[in-house]
């Protein structure tokens, strides 16, 4: 067992800061390979403070605030042009950053594009549902339509 500082948000696993205790070589191959954390000592106990604080600025302060925009989301839905050939199939995937950009610019919310689950890859037009996570016990789901562009 490998004692690891998660310096991301892993599903099913924790939030950044958070101290985690996981099979070696889930830390050794995954975790540490792609900066989602890394090693415990006693030094950087100080870097999880941090962590934490950078964390609290970051997400949406309170319940409430949480619920509204999940409204918000969930009452408007959200467009993403993307590059398709004559079959409706995409040159690549849409991802969290780009439904995030999305969001932003139709005048929604901030949203983390880390924070955007998608459960299938979006890889041709049309209309799809995500999940996103504005607060630990808030979710909220958002259409987002796909167009070729």
């Amino acid at each position: 067992m490998a004692k690891l500082i998660l310096t991301h948000e892993v599903t099913g696993l924790g939030e950044p800061g958070d101290i985690v205790e996981v099979k070696s070589g889930y830390a050794r191959n995954y975790l540490i390979p792609r900066n989602l954390a890394t090693p415990w000592t006693k030094g950087f106990e100080k870097q999880v403070s941090a962590i934490r604080k950078a964390r609290k600025a970051r997400e949406i302060a309170s319940l409430a605030d949480a619920q509204a925009a999940a409204e918000s989301l969930k009452a408007s839905g959200v467009t993403v042009t993307a590059h398709a050939g004559p079959a409706g199939r995409l040159f690549g995937a849409v991802t969290g950053a780009e439904i995030a950009d999305a969001v932003k610019a139709a005048g929604g919310p901030t949203v983390d594009k880390r924070k955007i689950e998608i459960a299938q890859p979006i890889k041709t037009t049309g209309d799809y549902t995500v999940s996103v996570r504005l607060h630990p016990e808030v979710s909220a789901n958002l259409n987002v339509s796909v167009i070729a562009g």
